[in-house]
Parts: structure tokens; sequence; C-alpha cells
């Protein structure tokens, strides 16, 4: 194992410090805490607060998405490990300016038991919390981590979503109401060509061979649906999304958020390649492209690979949330 780190049992530690310091203008680490939350407070009086989290080895979710137009904070638990209910609380209560506080939740059991936990402890406090879980993924149900789908790459939309909402003054019954409405369309797929090294682990997650890559590999690490040998960008779109397609429905003329997100080690080179290609095939599908992002939003260490999310446009305001100015580190 090669990685630039010092004793790994503080890794997280030492990466949130580095965070904070590095990027004060945007974060503050609550004392006693792995939980960050804006360092412009005024920025979220009289609005509701949306917090997010998860294991770490995400960078830079979620932290990277904590500002004015996304998150109000986020928590990181240990590496690919839920945080704690008592970081959530915290965050949870930096977070809530007398509006309530939204959260924002992969599907994973141990995020979903510690941030319920968490929501139980603020209500004794009267600070109303609703929640969305993300299940996005749609390569395999009921993985090592997860009851259902599991939560991946297309988070990154729903913070964007709910945060601009908030942003804008929307009241939290309004923000639950739209992300339960928003979740079902947002979907993603991945493909990897090499695992992931936990750092106190000292080895990766899985193997392959040079030559090899899984379709579905989860941001864990989790197994996919098939292994085979290594294709053209062109036949790896054109798996994904015929996985994609059949899981929306695609029909000519449906408008669509693209999200082609790197797992760490890929380069953007690669990234802008995939793209243009999933582009293309769109195209083909005669269907609308209304926004795209490429880029490394919701990593999995230094795995190679790429997931491939869609967002299907249903309500032209969605359109407008994804345009709307954020100023945070990632976005």
């Amino acid at each position: 194992m090669k990685k630039i780190i010092n004793d790994p049992k503080n890794v997280v530690n030492e990466m949130v410090s580095g965070l904070v310091r590095a990027y004060p203008q945007y974060l503050q680490k609550i004392e006693g805490t792995e939980a960050m939350v804006r360092s412009n407070e005024a920025s979220m009086v009289d609005k509701v607060g949306i917090i997010s989290g998860g294991g770490s080895g995400h960078e830079p979710a979620h932290a990277g998405f904590v500002g004015p137009g996304m998150l109000s904070g986020a928590v990181a638990g240990q590496v690919f490990t839920s945080p704690t209910p008592d970081q959530i609380y915290e965050a949870i209560k930096a977070a809530n300016h007398g509006k309530g506080v939204f959260c924002v939740v992969k599907n994973y059991s141990g995020d979903i038991m510690n941030f319920d936990m968490a929501k139980e402890l603020a209500e004794i406090d009267d600070i109303e919390v609703k929640m969305v879980v993300v299940d996005d993924d749609i390569a395999v149900e009921d993985s090592l981590y997860t009851q259902g789908k599991r939560g991946v790459a297309g988070t990154i939309f729903m913070h964007k979503i709910v945060g601009a909402a908030a942003d804008q003054g929307a009241t939290l019954a309004e923000i639950d109401a739209l992300a339960q409405k928003v979740m079902p369309n947002i979907k993603t797929i991945a493909v990897a060509l090499s695992g992931a090294t936990v750092p106190e682990v000292g080895k990766p997650g899985f193997e392959l061979a040079d030559d090899e890559i899984e379709y579905g590999v989860g941001i864990h690490g989790e197994p996919g649906y098939r292994r085979e040998k290594l294709k053209p960008s062109k036949e790896l779109v054109q798996e994904l999304l015929s996985k994609l397609k059949d899981a929306f429905g695609m029909k000519p003329n449906d408008k669509y958020a693209v999200l082609v997100n790197g797992m760490g080690a890929t380069p953007l080179m690669e990234q802008y390649v995939f793209m243009n290609d999933t582009l293309d095939q769109l195209t083909d599908e005669k269907v609308e492209v209304a926004f795209t992002k490429v880029g490394n939003y919701m990593t999995s260490l230094e795995m190679a690979g790429i997931s491939l999310t869609l967002f299907k446009i249903e309500d032209d305001e969605w359109l407008s949330y994804l345009n709307y100015t954020v100023d945070t580190i990632a976005w």
C-alpha cells in the first residue's frame, strides 16, 4: 500500500483538519467532532438547514458541497463507515436557525440508523428534522451494506436540488415534498477498472486483472453484477446506458441531466471521452440533455472507474435548481 498519510488511524481527523485549514472561507469544524458547517453562518439565517454526510473516502463529498446554495453542514465518518449519531446531532444543531433541518442520507444501514438516532435527539430539543434516503444505484439490490438499492453519486444532484430550494426560502415541508418527488427520477450505475484500499486494511477491497472491468461496483467496493474484459469507452457507455434506459423507460423527447463522475483515479481526459460517447448515444435516443456535469464528485478513494447518473427532469423548476448559483469548494 502506497499512500501519503501518517498513522492510518488518524487519517480522517488529519484530513478534516487540513480541509478546514485550507478553506476557512467555506468551512468551520465543530469542536470535538469531524462535522463541518458553513463559515458564513449569516447565509443560513431564516432558512432550512441542509445536512449530509457519511463515511470518508468519497471526497469531495460531502464537505466539498457545504456553502450558500447547497449544504449547511457535512459529517465525516471513518473511512467507509457511518458518522456517529452524536456527531450528526451536533451538525443538526449547528445548522438549525429556527426553520428546521433536512438530512440527505445515502441508503446504507449504518447511515440510516445513525441519522435516525440523531434526528430523535434533535427532536427532543424541539428541532424539526426531516430526511430523504438516496437509493439511486440501479446495479444491484441488497448489497453488503444495504437493504434495497445503494446511494451513490446521484446524491450530489439531491444536494444541489434541496440546497437551492432552501436558499430560496422553501419551508421544511416543501423541501421534504420536493426531495421525495425528485428521488425516483435519479438513477446511477458504475463501472470499475480497479479496487480501492482502505488505509487501515492495507489491501484493495477487490482485485481485477489488468484487462478486466466490473460493472455495477459500489462506492465501498461492493460487488457488481458482471466482470469481463476491458472494452472501449463507447461499449462501456452502451452497457451502462442500456441499464439506465430500461430503468427509466426512456422515451424520445424526455429531458435529462447527466453526471459523469470519476471514482478517484480516472483522469478527467477519460471522463470527458466517456461523456462525449454518452452524449452521442443519448442524441441517438432523441432525448434532450438539459444539464451536464463531469468530474470527481463522489469518489471511492483511489478506485479507477466511472459512474453515470441520469436525472429525469420532470419539472422545469428542477432545472433552475441545478443551475442555481452556489459558493462551495467542489461544485
